[in-house]
């Protein structure tokens, strides 16, 4: 079992696509040598990410509706 559950996370971001790139962006920036927000016995940057991100600690915003 995938623990934080895959629905728990999309409640946190819009659609999938949305998750996918937000945990890219941060797991990027751990890996680039930012400090990690949370408590975890992982070292792998995307699951560091994931569980950021379902604790509340790394959100987004939207900057643009729609494409022009």
């Amino acid at each position: 079992m995938i623990y934080p559950p895959i629905n728990d996370l999309l409640e946190k971001a819009e659609d999938k696509y949305t998750l996918a790139v937000l945990v890219a962006k941060r797991a990027r920036q751990l890996v680039m040598g930012d400090k990690k927000l949370v408590n975890t016995d992982s070292d792998n940057p995307v699951v560091i990410a994931i569980n950021e991100i379902d604790q509340g600690k790394v959100s987004f915003e939207r900057t643009k509706v729609g494409i022009k």
